[in-house]
């Protein structure tokens, strides 16, 4: 797994990770992130301002995750080229004057291509990961991971709730524009705070693409992470596309600001990624990743032996476990990639996440179906099933060499 021609980073990447930076970075990651996915809970109003039809509302999510796996594949590797402070002001920059867009066009169709765009640019979020990765000592790279990664899990927990509450008090454009708001601001802060990393890959975007067929069929370690974290990824996605559904069904009859509130349970699935990363850090990677799958998969099945009348407090315990399994199996797939080959981590990352982000696409697509078909039952089997057979196959591990 090394380059046919490298030279080492640029001097500027070699003083470490200040506090300072890894919040910067945290803060950023959360912020950036959190625009994958405010309109998951407006597509409704959304689609009735627009005039989409009915059956077009899920497109609003598709065309947005469709742009993000696209940016993951196509633009991420450029980390590994590209000099990495000024990619990611760029990006950055691109996601506020997309989220512009966003919030003021009046047809449904640039209204899905501008999301489209905003999933595209919101990749910055996968570079500054391997950047701190990057910047952080071995000793210590997983607890600084996990530390950024919890403001991502942050940033995607409270995206839902705060848009849901925006759009309540202002109106549903008031969500893009705010957000550009931040964004332009971001990008400012971090073309000042941000060191400058020269990377030493010496290759052309063509190779550099093709480099990347050639890491998932030989690197066994990603293919695992990555089939571990997209069942898992799997199971976060059914159960957060599920329970909004049940909550405003017949059984509950939630409101949209108590959905909300329920959302929030899962910030406490953020403090999971710096521990994770702690035990990383000292060599516990596969106990760790075992516990974080049987997390999951037990969160599941503990809402099936409840009587009705502590099925909702379960149901909340379920979705803090699930947030924590999920979110400490990725910092380990992370802290396992990013000390394969520090030259192609930004491949690596773009790869991985790539990969388990379809998985939570099939895990949303499958949650959806088996509530319309059969209730919360055949959901959450399948819920469950997906940690299990990720826990299964990572019992083999040992014997992969």
């Amino acid at each position: 797994m090394s380059e046919a021609t490298h030279s080492k980073d640029s001097p500027a990447v070699s003083a470490g990770m200040s506090q300072f930076l890894t919040g910067l970075m945290a803060a950023s990651c959360g912020l950036i992130v959190a625009n994958l996915y405010y309109a998951q809970p407006l597509a409704g109003l959304i689609g009735d301002a627009l005039r989409l039809p009915p059956s077009q509302d899920g497109l609003i999510v598709t065309f947005t995750q469709i742009g993000y796996c696209l940016g993951l594949l196509l633009i991420v590797p450029l980390a590994d080229l590209l000099e990495n402070r000024r990619l990611i002001v760029t990006m950055t920059g691109g996601v506020a004057v997309a989220l512009v867009a966003a919030g003021t066009v009046t047809s449904g169709s640039l209204f899905l291509m501008t999301m489209g765009l905003v999933g595209l640019a919101s990749v910055a979020v996968q570079i500054l990961v391997p950047f701190a990765a990057h910047l952080a000592p071995e000793a210590s790279r997983g607890r600084v991971v996990g530390n950024v990664m919890s403001g991502l899990m942050l940033g995607i927990m409270m995206a839902r709730p705060v848009a849901s509450l925006i759009a309540q008090f202002l109106s549903w454009k008031s969500v893009f524009l705010i957000s550009a708001v931040l964004m332009a601001g971001l990008a400012v802060i971090l073309a000042r705070c941000l060191p400058s990393r020269r990377p030493g890959v010496q290759q052309g975007y063509g190779q550099l693409l093709f480099s990347m067929l050639h890491l998932l069929l030989d690197a066994r370690p990603l293919q695992r992470r990555a089939f571990y974290q997209a069942c898992m990824f799997g199971a976060f996605s059914l159960f957060w596309t599920v329970t909004p559904l049940m909550l405003m069904g017949p059984r509950f009859q939630f409101s949209q600001a108590e959905i909300a509130l329920f959302a929030i349970i899962g910030l406490a699935g953020a403090v999971a990624a710096p521990l994770a990363g702690r035990f990383a850090d000292r060599g516990n990677i596969q106990a760790a990743s075992l516990m974080a799958m049987l997390l999951s998969a037990g969160a599941f099945a503990a809402t099936w032996v409840v009587p009705e009348s502590w099925f909702l407090p379960v149901l909340t315990l379920a979705g803090v476990l699930v947030d924590v399994g999920t979110s400490a199996n990725l910092v380990l797939g992370q802290r396992v990639l990013f000390v394969l080959a520090p030259e192609q981590r930004a491949r690596l990352n773009g790869l991985y996440m790539a990969i388990f982000f379809v998985g939570g696409a099939i895990g949303s697509a499958l949650g959806g179906w088996a509530y319309q078909a059969s209730g919360w039952r055949l959901a959450s089997a399948l819920g469950c099933a997906l940690p299990l057979l990720a826990f299964l196959v990572c019992l083999t591990e040992k014997k992969a060499k």
